[in-house]
């Protein structure tokens, strides 16, 4: 699904917006529509429901933002034993399985549902993360024929040519609080 399609946008939304917006075309429709029409007016937003339905699932679902902040102070404070410790333990109760690497392009191969993650973890403490830590996860993941790969950023910035070769070279930036929902236990 394209990033800004508008069922994307909905789904970032309150799952009300998707309800609203329904309504409001069903009730437009059944006014202004002749009466064989009417019924076209709900089955016309019935697209916008079940998107209002799934985002009220999702946010039903969502961890609390006192559990992600907590959470983050509690990353922030761990040893990196503890991180990927951690690490490993989210990604296998997830399902996935997880091996460890030796070397500094990359900490961790992470395989689930038929993909395989090359993933770099180990300056996740870092106050600043440059083009060259990425271009070392890439150069990982062409080693290995991977097409994907995570980068961990606990706090600290990343560079605008970090960002844009992530972006290019098939990279995500697992950062904030995305970084502190994976540690948290799946609902």
């Amino acid at each position: 699904m394209a990033e800004n399609s508008l069922f994307a946008i909905l789904l970032r939304s309150p799952w009300w917006v998707s309800m609203l917006l329904a309504g409001s075309i069903t009730a437009v429709v059944a006014l202004l529509a002749p009466s064989e029409f009417k019924y076209l007016g709900a089955f016309g937003a019935l697209p916008l429901y079940g998107v209002g339905c799934v985002a009220a699932w999702r946010q039903w679902h969502a961890p609390s933002a006192a559990a992600l902040a907590a959470q983050g102070t509690a990353l922030r404070a761990m040893a990196w034993r503890e991180f990927s410790a951690a690490l490993e333990q989210a990604w296998q109760a997830r399902g996935a399985s997880v091996q460890r690497i030796t070397g500094l392009e990359a900490d961790f191969c992470v395989q689930a549902g038929g993909r395989t993650i090359l993933v770099s973890a180990r300056r996740w403490k870092a106050a600043s993360h440059g083009a060259d830590a990425i271009g070392h996860l890439v150069a990982a993941m062409r080693k290995r024929g991977l097409h994907e790969g995570q980068y961990l950023v606990a706090h600290g910035t990343v560079s605008d040519a970090a960002r844009t070769l992530a972006r290019d070279e098939g990279v995500v930036l697992v950062e904030g609080d995305a970084l502190a929902r994976l540690l948290l236990p799946p609902r």
